[in-house]
Formats: structure tokens, C-alpha cells, sequence
């Protein structure tokens, strides 16, 4: 099982990857949305994400001070500001309050949360949490409690799937490839890679995976795709597992003056999504979090009409996006 630290660390890199999805960003302190009162039959939600100073976050909280409203609820920011322990004591502050009717909470460490996820059940605060049960010490489904979080097999099933299919179209089903993988403890790496590797077999059973580099930030892997590419010159195709994975590819093969054909990556960023118009990514699994953000929203709405109904466990929605 992944540690929970770690399950969070790469939601947060999964939600800042995908900035480009979410609304303008906002800033400021604890607050409630712009023009916001409590009013008769209003509830109250509080959003509680990583931190305010990541844009992405900041995007975030202000999709939901502009959309919840519209559906009846008071909306209050905290910021825990990347600390496990002020956010667990802030939530739970408002909870015993009695102040709040609803939280949603990106938590910064989900440990953390455990005590606030006993309070909330007691007072039949309805809870919206990322992850899974297990991350909470909790297991199963939970009164008054939905779980969200990314299907990383399906990812990687995706982009497994549509670099065999471009290879088989722009290679004659016969390539060299370089793997990107993720750190070791990332949240999702087995289920993302394994399942990548066994849909490229099955599209593209002549494709080879000749070298396997890890993907951490943008310069660190067009360093080592350069590297690679020394050794293994025919190499033109890449198999990135996230966005700045990709991009590094890009510079990488830019930089040593090769080709490369085909690249499929998961993320789907506002930079991704212009090179995949512009054709240098062949496919990319594009989290939607706009679309998770109003889902969201609107499932927080049906848990409250019976707060001791068991929740959920629901997904952040993706979507292939393909070059023309």
C-alpha cells in the first residue's frame, strides 16, 4: 500500500500539472466567496486544499467560490498552507464549531485526518476526501464520507495503447523505445507503468523498450534522454508518464537534433495540450479537474440530504486527447 504522504504529494503534482484546466487563479486568506453570506436554507462548505500559493490550488478554490454558490452554499477557504497539522486543526476547529456543513479537503497528509474524519461522522458534517479508505485507517465504504481519486491503470492502459497505435501507424508497428517511470513510492507507479507496458505489448508487440529513465523534473529528464539517445541513436519514440516527462522529451530530442515520432504522456497541462495541437505529442490522458471540480460540488449536494448514507468512491475524469 502507498504511503499516504505520498498519495498526496502526487495528487498535488497531478492537480499543479494540470493548472491549465482550472479557472483563473485567486489568492488570500481564509475567506468566505466574494459576496457570500449565510442566508436562509444556505449550507456551508468548506474547501480546504494543499495551499493557496500553488496557482493550480489557487485555481481550484476559486472554481469553487464561483460554483457552489449557484447551488446554494456559503463557500469558506482555509489554507493549511503544505502544514498536515494546521490543517487537520483548522478543519476540525470548524467542525466542532458546528459552523460547517460540508468539507472538502485535498489533504496535505491523510494520516493527519483521521480524528477530523470521527468528528465530522459525530456531528454528520459530510466529509469529500482524495485518496482512498485505506489512506484514512479507515477501510471500506464510510458514512457521510466519499472518497476521490485518479485511475492511474486506466492511464496508463491509455497511453500504452495510443503510443503502440502510433507506432503502428507512423513506424510499421517496429520501434525502439525510451520508458519514463516515476519515483520509487510514487502514488499509482505500479498500476500506471505496469499497465502501460502490458497495453504497448498488446498494440505494438515489435516495439522495444530499450532504456528506462525516471521522470522527476523537466531538466533532470531532457539530461537523460540526451544521455539515452547516445547510446541508443534510432531511438524516436517515448513513452512519458506525466507532464513534465513529456515536455523534457521534447527538449531532449530538440536539443541532440532527432525526430521524435511518437510520445504519449498522462497530465495534460496547458503546455502539453498546445503540443499536442501542434503535433508533438500524439496523445495525451488529460485529467479534467474543471469537470471533478463540479462533480464534486454536486456530489457534496446529494451526500447532505442523508448525511449517515455511506459515500462514494469516485474518480477525477480523464480524457484522451489526441493530435489532428
Amino acid at each position: 500500500m502507498h504511503h499516504p504522504a505520498k498519495r498526496s504529494h502526487v495528487l498535488l503534482a497531478a492537480v499543479a500539472a494540470s493548472s491549465a484546466l482550472l479557472l483563473a487563479a485567486c489568492g488570500g486568506d481564509t475567506q468566505p466567496a466574494a459576496g457570500a453570506s449565510a442566508g436562509d436554507g444556505e449550507k456551508t462548505l468548506v474547501f480546504s486544499p494543499l495551499a493557496l500559493k500553488i496557482p493550480a490550488m489557487q485555481g481550484l478554490a476559486k472554481g469553487v467560490q464561483q460554483y457552489a454558490p449557484s447551488q446554494g452554499y456559503q463557500v469558506v477557504v482555509q489554507d493549511p498552507n503544505l502544514d498536515p497539522q494546521k490543517q487537520a486543526t483548522d478543519l476540525k476547529a470548524v467542525v466542532e464549531s458546528g459552523k460547517a456543513d460540508a468539507v472538502w479537503a485535498i489533504a496535505v497528509q491523510p494520516a493527519a485526518l483521521a480524528d477530523l474524519v470521527k468528528t465530522a461522522q459525530e456531528k454528520n458534517v459530510v466529509l469529500l476526501l482524495n485518496g482512498v479508505p485505506e489512506d484514512y485507517g479507515l477501510s471500506g465504504p464510510q458514512p457521510g464520507i466519499t472518497f476521490e481519486n485518479i485511475q492511474y491503470a486506466e492511464q496508463g492502459t491509455a497511453i500504452g495503447e495510443e503510443l503502440g497505435n502510433c507506432i503502428n501507424e507512423k513506424l510499421d508497428g517496429k520501434a525502439q523505445v525510451i520508458f519514463e517511470e516515476n519515483a520509487p513510492g510514487t502514488a499509482g507507479k505500479k498500476e500506471l507503468e505496469t499497465s502501460a507496458k502490458d497495453a504497448l505489448a498488446a498494440t505494438a508487440p515489435d516495439a522495444e523498450i530499450v532504456a528506462t529513465i525516471v521522470a522527476n523534473d523537466r531538466a533532470q529528464v531532457q539530461t537523460d534522454i540526451g544521455s539515452a539517445l547516445q547510446g541508443h541513436p534510432d531511438v524516436t519514440v517515448v513513452l512519458g508518464n506525466n507532464d513534465e516527462g513529456a515536455l523534457g522529451a521534447i527538449g531532449a530530442f530538440k536539443a541532440s537534433g532527432k525526430d521524435l515520432t511518437c510520445l504519449t504522456e498522462a497530465g495534460g497541462n496547458d503546455e502539453v495540450l498546445a503540443a499536442v495541437k501542434a503535433g508533438k505529442i500524439y496523445a495525451s490522458v488529460a485529467l479534467q479537474f474543471q469537470d471533478a471540480m463540479v462533480q464534486d460540488v454536486d456530489h457534496i449536494t446529494t451526500m447532505l440530504d442523508d448525511p449517515t448514507d455511506d459515500g462514494e468512491q469516485i474518480s477525477v475524469p480523464q480524457k484522451v486527447l489526441k493530435t489532428n
